[in-house]
C-alpha cells in the first residue's frame, strides 16, 4: 500500500501538532501538508524540516483541496473543530479530530451525521483510553473481581492550571468551558470504565480565585506560555499574565446518572497545589483505585473489608515510552491502524460525542440555577453504524 499522506492542520509543535508529528509511523504514512494560518509557525515548519516535502498552506481549505492529503489531523483550537472536520470529511477525507469533539451537542451530531452519510473515517483523539492506569482498572473491572459497578467518583487536581486562563481556554465564547477542554478525558473514563453514558447530568461551578487576580495581560498581547510550570507559580491569588476577559469556572463539580444505572460525581479543581487524576469505581464485591495517574504509579483493589491503607492487591505500574504515560504513541497507531487496516479503535466517536454533550450541558446547568439536563440521544441509526466500525455501506 501507498504511505497515507497526512495533512496537519494546526502547526504549532509546541502542542497539540507534536502528538501527530512524533508518532506518525513512517512506514505506512508521510507528512503531505501542513496548514497554520500564522506564517511564523510555517516558516519554523520549513526551518526545522528541510527535507520535508511537505507543501505548506496558510488556509485550511487549501489543504484539505490537497490530493496528496488523505488524512486530515484537527489541531487547532476547540473552536474550530466543527467546521474543519465536517469540511475535511465532506472532502472524503480521513479525519484525526484532537478532543473535545466540539463545543456542543449539536456541533457533535453535525460531525457525526457528515461521516455517517459521505463514509468517511472519523477518529477522536481521546487519549486517556491508552494510558496504563486506566487500561489496567479497565482490566479489573472487566475481570468482574469487584462486582457490578455501582458508583464513580473522579476527582483531577491541577496545578498548573492558570494555563487556561492565559489564552483562548479563558472565555466561555471559545471553549464553553473547562468540562470540554478539560475534563472531557475525564468524562469519557468515567463513561467507559462504568459501561454507560451519561443520561442526566447536574452541574455545580463558580469562577472563584483567577478572577480575583490583578496585572492581567492586555487585549492582543500575547501570554507567557511557560508561566504555569514555573516553580513560583504560586499562590493563585498572586499571579500576573492571565486573559483580561477570563470567564470560565476555575472548580467544576457534576453528578451524573448513567443510562446503565451506574451514578457518578466528578470534581475539577484549576487551582489545587498538586496535579493528579483520582479514580474510584465501586462495586457490588469491592472497589478500584488509581494512586497516581501517569508515569510510575499504582493501582490498588479492595475486595475483603479492611482498612484503606490495606488493599488486597496492588499493582505496580510503569510509564510507556512517548508522551501522556507512553499513551501518545498507541493513539496515533490506532488511528493508522484503522484508517489503514479497518481495526476498529477503542474510542468511539459517539463516546466522544458523550463526553462534550455530559460537559456542556453540565455547564448549562452551572449557569442556570444548577437544574438537571437530559442529554438527548442520538438516531440509532448513527449509533449502530460507529459500534460496527465505520464499515462501508
Amino acid at each position: 500500500m501507498k504511505k497515507t499522506g497526512i495533512g496537519l492542520i494546526g502547526a504549532d509543535f509546541s502542542l497539540r501538532a507534536a502528538l501527530i508529528e512524533c508518532n506518525y509511523p513512517r512506514d505506512r504514512a508521510e507528512m503531505a501538508a501542513v496548514c497554520d494560518r500564522n506564517p511564523e509557525m510555517l516558516e519554523r515548519y520549513r526551518r526545522e524540516h528541510p527535507d520535508s516535502g511537505a507543501h505548506l498552506y496558510s488556509s485550511y481549505p487549501e489543504l484539505i483541496a490537497d490530493p496528496a492529503v488523505d488524512a486530515v489531523c484537527v489541531m487547532v483550537r476547540d473552536q474550530y473543530h466543527e467546521e474543519i472536520a465536517v469540511a475535511a470529511l465532506e472532502a472524503g477525507k480521513a479525519v484525526y479530530l484532537e478532543k473535545p469533539m466540539a463545543l456542543t451537542v449539536e456541533g457533535c451530531d453535525r460531525i457525526l451525521e457528515t461521516a455517517f452519510r459521505t463514509g468517511s473515517r472519523l477518529f477522536v483523539g481521546h487519549n486517556m483510553r491508552y494510558v496504563p492506569s486506566i487500561l489496567k482498572m479497565k482490566e479489573v473491572i472487566d475481570s468482574g473481581i469487584i462486582g457490578e459497578i455501582q458508583c464513580a467518583w473522579v476527582r483531577h487536581f491541577i496545578n498548573y492550571g492558570s494555563c487556561y486562563f492565559r489564552h483562548w481556554c479563558a472565555r466561555q465564547e471559545t471553549c464553553n468551558g473547562l468540562l470540554l477542554q478539560k475534563g472531557a478525558h475525564d468524562i469519557d473514563v468515567i463513561h467507559w470504565l462504568a459501561g454507560g453514558y451519561t443520561s442526566r447530568v447536574t452541574g455545580m461551578g463558580k469562577l472563584s480565585v483567577y478572577n480575583r487576580t490583578k496585572d492581567r495581560l492586555k487585549e492582543g498581547e500575547a501570554p507567557d506560555r511557560k508561566a504555569s510550570w514555573k516553580a513560583d507559580c504560586w499562590p493563585p491569588l498572586s499571579l500576573k499574565g492571565l486573559d483580561p476577559g477570563l470567564n470560565v469556572e476555575d472548580h467544576n463539580m457534576i453528578l451524573m446518572q448513567l443510562d446503565n444505572g451506574v451514578q457518578a460525581s466528578y470534581e475539577q479543581c484549576m487551582y489545587a497545589p498538586d496535579s493528579e487524576r483520582n479514580y474510584t469505581f465501586i462495586g457490588t464485591c469491592g472497589r478500584v483505585e488509581n494512586i497516581g495517574d501517569f508515569g510510575d504509579c499504582q493501582v490498588h483493589v479492595w475486595t475483603r473489608r479492611g482498612l484503606r491503607r490495606d488493599p488486597d492487591i496492588i499493582y505496580h505500574l510503569k510509564a510507556g515510552d512517548g508522551g501522556h504515560g507512553g499513551s501518545d504513541p498507541n493513539i496515533v497507531k490506532a488511528f493508522f491502524d484503522f484508517i489503514r487496516d479497518g481495526r476498529n479503535p477503542v474510542v468511539s466517536p459517539v463516546a466522544a460525542r458523550n463526553a462534550v454533550a455530559a460537559g456542556a450541558l453540565a455547564h448549562y446547568s452551572m449557569r442556570h440555577g444548577n437544574i438537571p439536563m437530559d442529554i438527548p440521544p442520538l438516531r440509532p441509526e448513527l449509533v449502530e453504524y460507529f459500534a460496527a466500525g465505520q464499515k462501508p455501506r
